[in-house]
Parts: structure tokens; C-alpha cells; sequence
């Protein structure tokens, strides 16, 4: 050997491709790829998380006691059982690196969160894929793809790229199916886009169960994505196990200020939750009503929609007629949906002219 050499299994990985900001040509683009919070941070949290800039030279808290402490607090919690992360994308890692490895496999479904199959490679554990129904989780059918090798399962729910959604009695069902030393990780990042009665469960099973693990984020409806931050809960075990492996100050002093305030701000959440609902669904006729022209959407409970084209138009030409327009949304090729386009939800002049141009590339093809 001449030079170090890689893990075959690294070699296996796809790098995460985010979404785009600008056209190919480098024109900048409004972006609607990224499932961003159209409506920016809150005040308060802009508020602290500025204050805390402060003091730059002093490391963070490293157990993160006074966000741990409001996140509990407004989801009825044991701050014990808080553990915070890089986004929650970190929180997923560090899953998959403490219970599975080479010889094990990890499951998903298809067109499930790309970062999946990141973190199963990246510990040398088989991603198994498990079919889909109609874009949307089948619970039977990853109940059957489980076997004696099953380490951890992950599940969004929402789920993205699709955003569908997976009921709380078809959680509690695929959680009681599954065997007690495989890691259910539910993945709720879209969470606080639902209504309260649309809520999943995840929180109250983890309340109890030895093997559940729902994770959250900060950078969608609170708009702090520029901070990375994320938290998750989990049995005192699981916890236990996940802070020997986490990275040590991995939440800034001035991120666990925003998010503090972010939890805090109910009225924000509660507005931006109003506006996508709003928007989403307005948008979500406007497709239902050129589905005569072979677009169709997908039923969506997050803060983004999942258009198919099946007709003249392809996703491909859709995405490049947005870039002239103004707009970057994201094309999915790369996680199986060639005739995919997801559109994240913004203000309601992009949704107007997202879907004006819509109608003009679909007529004119």
C-alpha cells in the first residue's frame, strides 16, 4: 500500500447532495429546496441568539442544562432524558453508530430521508430497504423486512422527501412489532408542522419504551437552520449511550440561547404552522387542477410539497422553467423519483408565481 485506504463501505457512500441556491449558470435563486422557514426566525430568538454573541472566547455549556431544561419543560419531559445535537441529523449518526456495524442492517423506507443510508454505510451496517405504499410508509412491509441481523430502524414522519404521514396507531403498531433490542428511531423533524390532533405518538412511547428514539430539529419551523441544532429523547439507557459517542460543545453558546427562545415562542410556531398549512394546501389544489396534464401531488403534512409529473412535462424541465423564474426547488433523481419535484413551501408571492409558471410550462409542453 502507497497511501491510506478507506473503509469499503465509505467507498459505498453517496455524499448528501443539498439543495440548490443557484441555477447551473450561477444566477441565485429564491430557495425553495431546502424546506426552510419562509417566514425567517422570530424576533426573540433573533434577539437572544445575538445577545449571547457576546462572549465568543468561552466554551458553551457542555450539557446544555438551560435548553434541555425548556425544551421539557414545553413537551413534558424528563430534561435527564433531553439530549442535544448538530441538527438532528448528528443525533441520527451517533444512532446508528451505537447500535449497529458491520454485519448489522438498518431499516428504512423507500424514499425515506437520504441521510439513512449515510449512517448505516458510514458504520459498515447493510441498509435494507423496505417497500413503500403509494409513497407513503407500509408498515407491513418493513415488519417484514426485519431479520435477525435488524439493529435499528428509521422512520420521518413526516416523511421527507414524500411528506406523508404514518398514524399514531400505524407507530404504535410497527413499535410492537418490532423486537425489543432493535433502536426505533423516529425521525419527527416536520413534527411541529401537524395539528394537535394529528400527533404521532412518538414522545409518549419514548416516555416508556426501552428502544424508542424520537428525534427534532431547529432548523424548520423555528428558523434557526443556520445553527444546527437538534435535540432528541430517549430511555436513560439510550441517552447514556448516545452522549459517550456524541461530540463534546456541539451546541453553540449562542444557538442554545436561540433555541431556548425559539421553544419558548409558541406564537411563532403557532403562525408559521398557520401559514404553511394555508399555503400548502392552496398550492396542493393548484396541482390537483392540472392533474389532466399528468402532475399529481402527493399528500403532504410537512412544510413542503412532493410533485410527480407524469405527462409532457418532466420534473427536470419543471425544475429548470422555475430556475428562469426565479426559483431553485429540488429534483430527485438521486433517491429513486426522477419524475419528482419537491417545492418547499414560502410566502405567498413565491406560491403564486411557482404556481402561475406551473400552468404556463404544463399548457405550452
Amino acid at each position: 500500500m502507497t497511501k491510506p485506504a478507506p473503509k469499503d463501505w465509505i467507498l459505498g457512500i453517496s455524499p448528501y447532495v443539498p439543495g440548490k441556491s443557484a441555477a447551473d449558470d450561477g444566477r441565485p435563486l429564491v430557495k425553495l429546496s431546502a424546506n426552510e422557514n419562509p417566514l425567517g426566525t422570530g424576533e426573540a430568538t433573533r434577539a437572544a441568539l445575538l445577545t449571547a454573541t457576546a462572549d465568543l472566547a468561552t466554551y458553551p455549556d457542555p450539557g446544555a442544562a438551560k435548553l434541555r431544561e425548556a425544551i421539557a419543560e414545553v413537551h413534558g419531559l424528563d430534561p435527564a432524558r433531553v439530549i442535544y445535537g448538530t441538527g438532528s441529523d448528528e443525533l441520527l449518526h451517533i444512532a446508528a453508530s451505537a447500535y449497529a456495524g458491520p454485519g448489522d442492517e438498518v431499516l428504512y423506507v423507500r424514499y425515506g430521508f437520504s441521510v439513512y443510508d449515510i449512517a448505516a454505510r458510514r458504520v459498515g451496517a447493510t441498509p435494507v430497504v423496505a417497500p413503500d405504499a403509494d409513497y407513503a410508509t407500509d408498515v407491513d412491509a418493513l415488519l417484514a423486512a426485519v431479520t435477525d441481523k435488524t439493529k435499528v430502524v428509521f422512520l420521518a414522519n413526516p416523511n421527507n422527501p414524500t411528506g406523508t404521514m404514518t398514524s399514531r396507531e400505524e407507530i404504535a403498531r410497527l413499535h410492537a412489532g418490532l423486537r425489543p433490542d432493535i433502536l426505533f428511531v423516529l425521525d419527527q423533524a416536520y413534527a411541529e408542522y401537524l395539528d394537535g390532533n394529528e400527533d404521532d405518538g412518538g414522545l409518549e412511547l419514548a416516555r416508556t419504551a426501552s428502544n424508542m428514539f424520537v428525534t427534532r430539529t431547529f432548523s424548520k419551523i423555528y428558523g434557526l437552520a443556520a445553527e444546527r441544532i437538534g435535540w432528541g429523547y430517549a430511555s436513560a439507557e439510550v441517552i447514556d449511550v448516545l452522549h459517550r459517542i456524541r461530540a463534546p460543545f456541539n451546541v453553540t453558546t449562542a444557538g442554545q440561547a436561540a433555541a431556548i427562545a425559539a421553544v419558548q415562542d409558541t406564537a411563532w410556531v403557532e403562525a408559521s404552522r398557520v401559514h404553511n398549512r394555508q399555503w400548502r394546501e392552496w398550492l396542493a389544489g393548484e396541482v390537483a387542477s392540472l392533474s389532466n396534464h399528468g402532475l399529481r401531488v402527493v399528500p403532504s403534512k410537512a412544510n413542503f410539497l412532493l410533485i410527480l409529473f407524469d405527462g409532457k412535462l418532466t420534473a427536470e424541465a419543471a425544475m429548470k422553467g422555475l430556475w428562469d423564474e426565479g426559483f431553485a426547488t429540488r429534483w430527485l433523481p438521486g433517491q429513486g423519483l426522477p419524475n419528482g419535484l419537491r417545492i418547499t413551501i414560502g410566502t405567498e408571492d413565491q406560491m403564486r408565481k411557482v404556481a402561475t409558471k406551473l400552468r404556463a410550462m404544463v399548457e405550452a409542453a
